[in-house]
């Protein structure tokens, strides 16, 4: 099967871009998850977004702290 290729480009409606924003926040997060579990690391994400007025950080403060300290 071939992928066709994406082209990339600014989402003008308000409502889609927010829906496209959540749907692949949720995956970059599941990847992370299994990232950490496959490999056996400790791994951390910050995002920053225009939808929210604090940075979302996975796992949690506590764990981006101890993954940037080992």
């Amino acid at each position: 099967i071939k992928r066709k290729k994406v082209k990339f480009s600014y989402i003008t409606n308000d409502l889609a871009r927010k829906a496209t924003y959540k749907k692949r926040k949720k995956d970059l997060m599941k990847k992370m998850i299994e990232l950490s579990i496959l490999f056996g690391i400790d791994a951390c994400a910050n995002m920053n977004s225009p939808y929210a007025s604090l940075p979302e950080v996975w796992p949690s403060s506590i764990g981006v702290q101890h993954a940037i300290q080992v």
